[in-house]
């Protein structure tokens, strides 16, 4: 297997298939770099390299104790740009792995990215403060922790249902989407995914994307049930210098899954520099 060694001895797991210039893909919790397949696959054959990794815990990566917070994960990744020498590249993150992207950004600066895109993405806070009022209360983030402790394969099971909007009236339901998202959940560490919860949800992005000038697009659904737009993709586009924000009505959080077609279309157009049709 491809492997990048990191500098506490962590292996990381990734893939690197054709071509052309690079988009590297930063995928969510507590998933894989599998969960792009839709996107590395469509990509590849339009004549991009495509590159994804397994984030330390996840997946075929080192079911690591520690380093299991976002500046670790954005070193990581530093290394793995690092190791394939990548210029020019397009970041691409949903929801966790956007924030992976916007700490990688804010840490090691764009010398060698060109653009990002922010899919559901959890930048800039999800958590409730008085500076973020409309976020999501800690309790919501420990009722996670406590349901993964209990019966981590149970809960992933549950989870895929508001994750892909399958639980709303008329869904047409995808068990094999429901299984590949707990395969992909059930190869990880559950001390790396019980870690992860409080990187994705108590992390601040606001100085990471201030400080970001390439150009950025951010989607997100807006009826995304596990990271509300309100607090993410909303205020994300405020803060980015250079954003441009496409908001779909009715999608969910798993958008690139379920509407894999239109969310490469509009990729597409943004990495090619033509204009991303307009928010409904």
């Amino acid at each position: 297997m491809p492997l990048i060694t990191t500098k506490d001895g962590t292996q990381i797991y990734y893939k690197d298939w054709g071509t052309g210039q690079p988009v590297v893909f930063s995928h969510g919790w507590p998933l894989t770099a599998d969960d792009w397949d839709g996107q590395m696959l469509y990509f590849g054959q339009h004549g991009y390299r495509v590159i994804a990794h397994d984030r330390r815990g996840h997946g075929r990566s080192t079911q690591t104790w520690n380093g299991n917070e976002m500046d670790t994960y954005a070193d990581d990744l530093a290394a793995l740009f690092e190791k394939l020498d990548l210029k020019d590249a397009i970041m691409v993150g949903h929801s966790t792995g956007g924030g992976e992207v916007a700490r990688y950004l804010g840490r090691h600066g764009a010398k060698r990215v060109a653009k990002a895109a922010l899919i559901s993405a959890v930048p800039p806070l999800m958590l409730k403060t008085e500076k973020n009022p409309g976020g999501l209360p800690i309790s919501a983030f420990d009722s996670l922790r406590v349901a993964l402790a209990g019966n981590r394969a149970q809960f992933y099971k549950d989870i895929t249902l508001p994750f892909y909007g399958y639980n709303r009236p008329g869904a047409k339901i995808s068990e094999g989407v429901r299984e590949h998202w707990w395969l992909q959940g059930m190869s990880g560490g559950i001390k790396a995914h019980y870690d992860c919860i409080k990187a994705f949800s108590e992390t601040d992005f606001t100085e990471d994307l201030k400080g970001i000038d390439i150009p950025v697009l951010v989607l997100h659904g807006d009826d995304d049930q596990i990271v509300p737009i309100g607090a993410a993709a909303l205020m994300s586009a405020k803060i980015l210098k250079n954003a441009t924000l496409k908001v779909y009505p009715g999608f969910p959080h798993g958008m690139p899954t379920t509407n894999a077609d239109q969310i490469n279309a509009d990729l597409l157009a943004f990495f090619k520099g033509t204009a991303v049709a307009a928010s409904s």
